[in-house]
């Protein structure tokens, strides 16, 4: 016969023991910080760098619209062959110009004196796009921070609740060899046995389903980080930041100043303002100077060695079939489209922005009741344990205080970085660099 004071020292080694399984096989691995996860991800993740891809391809939209203020030069060269002196076109035109064998080289130039304001519009409207592509750009990589900082809480909460799990299932072995052999002493019925089995099966089910979704928190970090396949790294805890009091006026403010995506609206709807104003200009004259100069090395006598000309040409649109008012009409119309996605979009922030602040403020005292309830229900375990050593209780309690144990403390896990990923949700939504 096995005294029972000697059987609950032994739970205690368990106890032990279980605590270091979480850290054990991980302490050789490389810490991955969040930070430095936020770090590989803004630089691996193919989607900013799309993002930058359209900033730069943007820019060049905005050379594209500059280069009208810039000479245009084209050099020609001709060789006609005649097969007589004198050779004119007869059909397919009004004139009759004179075709001369010759062999010509010359440059052309024409340079654009104004439209009247159309071309300073247009690349007004090319910058602005720019500078939007570029908050786009913020914006992307403010998302992926905040994917990364949720998967990276989510991956942490799955290792506790593994760490948890593991705890769990060497506690119940423990127990369950326990009973078993008081069970052989005829010191516990079957009954001890038969609940002490079930709760092993228990906390291997436990184990099994937060292991799983440990792998599939990594696999969803490792995504973010633009890796193909889990690289092994050990995740590094994060201090939890304090509770503040937080006035949804002032964050509402904040966001409205800060949040590149805002940002972006606002300067795509300048850029369609400016557009439109463009659009309108097209019935604004051209005007802009010509000049063309070269030699003809080899010409019909009637021709000189050399030409050279110069002047100074006006475009005016008269008619154009309402092809540019049409053009004006709808470069106003999408302005119009545009203010009204930016009213809808500082709308929405400011909704999530409020809603940010609730969900923090409830995990923040979710994290705060869970700490009391793990406290409570570390004390009943103890009550319990004491109860069923000293024979005043059955299995059953001793085992629904170890079940309520062990779920206040996935509570708890759970809470604390629910409590983290509220956070840099809230710090999203207002635009606060993480």
């Amino acid at each position: 016969m096995i005294p029972k004071f000697a059987l609950w020292p032994s739970l205690a080694v368990g106890l032990v023991m279980a605590g270091l399984f979480p850290v054990a096989g991980q302490t050789n691995l490389p810490a991955l910080p969040l930070a430095e996860a936020r770090a590989l991800a803004i630089k691996q993740h193919p989607r900013i760098t799309a993002a930058e891809l359209g900033a730069l391809a943007a820019k060049q939209v905005q050379r594209e619209a500059r280069s009208a203020y810039f000479p245009t030069v084209t050099a020609s060269a001709t060789a006609a062959g005649t097969t007589g002196n004198n050779t004119r076109i007869a059909a397919g035109a009004l004139n009759n110009p004179l075709i001369l064998q010759r062999e010509a080289d010359g440059l052309n130039i024409s340079q654009l004196i104004t439209d009247f304001g159309r071309t300073v519009n247009l690349n007004a409207s090319a910058r602005l796009r720019a500078q939007a592509q570029e908050e786009s750009t913020a914006a992307t990589r403010a998302q992926i921070s905040l994917a990364v900082d949720a998967a990276y809480y989510d991956a942490l909460r799955a290792q506790a609740v593994v760490a948890v799990a593991k705890q769990t299932l060497a506690v119940r072995q423990v127990n369950l060899d326990q009973v078993t052999e008081l069970a052989r002493n005829q010191l516990r019925s079957g009954l001890d046995l038969s609940f002490a089995t079930v709760r092993l099966k228990e906390g291997q089910l436990l184990l099994a389903n937060a292991e799983n979704d440990l792998a599939a928190s990594l696999a969803v970090l490792a995504n973010l980080l633009g890796d193909r396949e889990p690289r092994p790294f050990r995740l590094v805890e994060e201090p939890t930041p304090p509770r503040q009091t937080n006035d949804p006026s002032l964050l509402v403010a904040e966001a409205l100043r800060h949040r590149p995506d805002l940002a972006r609206l606002r300067l795509e709807h300048d850029a369609a303002n400016r557009f439109a104003k463009a659009e309108k200009q097209l019935r604004n004259p051209t005007l802009s100077a010509v000049g063309a100069a070269g030699i003809l090395p080899i010409h019909d006598s009637q021709l000189k060695g050399d030409y050279a000309a110069a002047g100074i040409n006006l475009s005016v649109p008269l008619f154009d079939g309402m092809l540019f008012s049409a053009r004006a009409r709808e470069a106003e119309l999408r302005a119009g489209s545009a203010a009204e996605n930016t009213r809808e979009a500082e709308n929405n922030v400011i909704r999530d922005v409020r809603i940010a602040i609730l969900n923090l403020d409830y995990a923040a005292d979710r994290l705060a009741l869970t700490g009391q309830l793990l406290a409570s229900a570390k004390e009943s375990f103890e009550l319990a344990q004491a109860r069923y050593q000293a024979r005043s209780s059955s299995i059953v309690e001793l085992t629904q205080a170890q079940l309520a144990e062990t779920e206040a403390e996935i509570e708890q896990a759970r809470a604390k970085y629910e409590y983290l990923t509220r956070n840099a949700i809230l710090n999203f939504q207002i635009g606060r660099e993480p």
